[in-house]
């Protein structure tokens, strides 16, 4: 093996490394707290965790307690020790120890699977391995607990809540420093901080977890990006559409989404004589909408597209701010095409991706070949048939487009492969903002026809596209990587007029006046307050442009010009001031 092997450069030693320290975790909780019952302790992307079944909340105060006695753990350089039992013997031996967790755990083993745990000293743990030879080879200033949280058992909504205990850990202590100030970065740009700290959405425990509500300012922000990707996709022949939030059960047993997105959804609400269910996606209505008159080669590509809201069920673990919601809208598009068509209209959809990147400064992506899992007979579409045509006809338009991509098993929709465009933000995983979806089998569920050139009837083909994805999740995107100070042109507040005086009020709303006559978002600040106080506060509020209006501004027809970074931009005539803010906001320039 190459030198890097005790490394974590290599991904197979890391993995062990972490998962060795989340059993040294368990075996400090099991020191401290005897009583508390163990559950499971993988390692994950940025270190591991282990969930645990407490009767009291696990506290910062007890992290502190279990970092002290992992430590001790470390430095006793306890071996690790693997044997095997057979499953009737593994399971009385967890019931002995009073584990319910993991007698579940083995009874719902294969009957032919290897039964295997670890020994380390006066604690034993059910696992597959592999771990460290001993508890010493885990740095004991190297780890660092960083949170708790609820999970399910299993992530099964209707099982108990556990409590997780995250944690991370390195080789070195000056990988750990550099990782925890990385989050502290994190914190600061966190959208959920951001958002209320500007004022841009709120949460309510009485309207309900995951549903988010956009106050004043950040419904601007809302509004400016859905009439961006509006007038840019009308330009390009898109016809837009709006449809109900709710379908009939029979929809979305049409669609297939029934069968395989049913967990997903909230559940279905008997209306008089008929079931409805709350939309998680748009595709079924927009089916209907082509269905409901007669089409020719001639009409296609139709490009259908909506701003849609939708609805689907996520675990409350799982919800964060507006980044991920039980409530969110779409910028959907839906593209009915003849298979001739596909690489055109493909390339004209990436086409638009990379332009609006282009527009916001989006340069840190990557594009996946989604395709789906042929064992998974469950969660796909069963017509393999349908899917080597689908999969082989958008890898070979990518190939020939020149995108560069990889390839992902089992991450396809259950209808069909789809190029993903996932983008690293500031901070934490990448996310998919964009997606282009080729799709042989809701046609053909629905009965799409259209007639071609020689009369005959023919099934089009469905590009499912979104490009902004969610509006949500994409002001969420924007808000951490600009950390509130949004381009002029998405800025809740462009400018904010300011008197020095009193005397100074009756120009400076005057000011404010002609600014907003000329569509700039504008507010005065006539409090009676010291400049200096003012100008703070219009930089905390992330205000791209102060104007400092005071005597000799009053007297001349100028602005004395200050922007959010605190920079003097000197005195000019409001005219030219106008004039420069103008061009920025209509080139929509990032700075």
């Amino acid at each position: 093996m190459a030198d890097n092997q005790y490394t974590f450069e290599n991904k197979v030693f890391k993995d062990t490394y972490r998962h060795t320290t989340s059993h040294i975790l368990a075996q400090a909780v099991k020191r401290l707290y005897p009583d508390i019952k163990l559950a499971i302790g993988p390692a994950i992307e940025d270190g591991f965790y282990y969930d645990f079944d407490s009767e009291k909340p696990i506290t910062p105060e007890m992290l502190e307690e279990l970092e002290a006695e992992m430590k001790k753990i470390c430095k006793e350089k306890i071996p690790l020790e693997r044997f095997e039992l057979p499953r009737e013997e593994a399971i009385k031996f967890m019931q002995e120890r009073e584990e319910p967790y993991k007698v579940e755990l083995i009874q719902d083993l294969p009957e032919d699977a290897v039964i295997s745990f670890y020994k380390q000293g006066d604690f034993t743990d059910l696992c597959a391995g592999p771990h460290l030879d001993n508890t010493g080879r885990v740095k004991a200033n190297a780890f660092k607990l960083t949170s708790c949280t609820g999970a399910y058992w299993r992530g099964d909504s209707n099982r108990k809540m556990l409590q997780r205990v995250y944690g991370t850990c390195f080789q070195k202590k000056e990988e750990l420093d550099a990782y925890l100030l990385k989050m502290e970065e994190a914190k600061k740009r966190d959208h959920r901080k951001i958002g209320k700290d500007l004022q841009l959405f709120m949460t309510d425990e009485l309207v309900g977890r995951g549903l988010p509500m956009f106050l004043p300012k950040g419904y601007t922000i809302w509004r400016e990006l859905e009439n961006y990707i509006r007038d840019k996709e009308l330009r390009l022949g898109y016809q837009h559409v709006m449809t109900p939030c709710v379908g009939t059960v029979e929809l979305y047993k049409t669609s297939g989404h029934w069968d395989h997105y049913k967990e997903n959804m909230f559940p279905a609400m008997q209306v008089d004589d008929e079931t409805y269910v709350l939309r998680p996606m748009n595709c079924p209505h927009h089916m209907r909408i082509y269905a409901s008159r007669p089409h020719s080669y001639r009409d296609l590509p139709l490009r259908i597209g909506e701003i849609a809201h939708d609805f689907r069920y996520e675990a409350s673990g799982t919800l964060k701010g507006i980044e991920r919601v039980r409530h969110f809208c779409q910028n959907d598009a839906h593209l009915f095409v003849t298979p001739e068509q596909i690489k055109d209209e493909v390339s004209k959809v990436c086409d638009l991706i990379f332009d609006v990147y282009k527009d916001f400064g989006i340069t840190d992506y990557r594009c996946v070949l989604s395709l789906r899992d042929p064992a998974d007979k469950k969660k796909y579409h069963d017509d393999d048939e349908m899917w080597n045509t689908a999969e082989n006809a958008l890898r070979e338009v990518l190939v020939e487009l020149g995108i560069d991509f990889t390839e992902e098993i089992g991450e396809a929709a259950f209808y069909g492969p789809k190029l993903d465009v996932n983008v690293k933000p500031a901070v934490g995983a990448e996310i998919t903002l964009s997606t282009c979806q080729l799709d042989f089998c809701l046609p053909m569920k629905f009965d799409l026809k259209y007639i071609d050139k020689d009369g005959s009837e023919k099934t089009p083909v469905v590009l499912h596209r979104a490009i902004l994805g969610t509006l949500d999740r994409f002001m969420a995107y924007l808000i951490e990587q600009t950390m509130g100070d949004f381009p002029l042109w998405l800025a809740p507040v462009q400018a904010k007029v300011m008197p020095i005086t009193d005397k100074s009020a009756p120009y400076a709303e005057k000011v404010a006046k002609e600014l907003e006559d000329k569509g700039f978002r504008v507010e005065t600040d006539l409090r009676n307050e010291k400049i200096g106080y003012k100008i703070r506060e219009a930089q905390m509020q992330k205000i791209p442009y102060m104007l400092v209006i005071g005597e000799k501004e009053s007297e001349a027809g100028t602005v004395a010009v200050r922007t959010r970074e605190g920079g003097d931009q000197g005195t000019m005539p409001l005219a030219d001031f106008i004039a420069k803010i103008t061009v920025e906001k209509e080139t929509r320039a990032l700075k």
